[in-house]
């Protein structure tokens, strides 16, 4: 059964940068697979942060943290990761990644199901606290 666990959360200062990752288990990256991270803050809904369609390692990201995040995948890890940078306190959040079972065809597909947040896989999530 697939599984995904994020890891890599802490509490640091604004400006400070973190990385997370997120480990997958009966799932292979290696292929043209769709991945993303969300998050979601105290008493608000749930925030797309980025999508990756491993395909040709295409991203996208939300208005919020573009320039300032990044999205990888080490296949060889069956891993993915969000490097956060320039950390500011609006990005305090539970960070969860997710994926998509089957294969993807495109990186336009990906983001349409990155949009609709239809993933068929989640992790537990992990904490990330950015105090000013």
């Amino acid at each position: 059964q697939v599984q995904l666990v994020e890891s890599g959360g802490g509490s640091v200062q604004a400006g400070e940068s973190l990385r997370l990752s997120c480990a997958a288990s009966e799932y292979t990256i290696d292929a043209s697979r769709c991945m993303a991270w969300f998050r979601q803050a105290p008493g608000k809904e749930r925030e797309g942060v980025g999508t990756i369609y491993t395909g040709d390692d295409s991203t996208y990201y939300a208005d919020s943290v573009k320039g300032r995040f990044t999205i990888s995948q080490d296949n060889a890890k069956d891993t993915m990761y969000l490097q956060m940078n320039s950390l500011k306190p609006d990005d305090t959040a539970m960070y969860y990644c997710a994926a998509k079972r089957g294969f993807s065809d495109s990186g336009s597909s990906c983001r349409s199901t990155w949009a609709d947040g239809t993933f068929d896989y989640w992790g537990q999530g992990t904490q990330v606290t950015v105090s000013s």
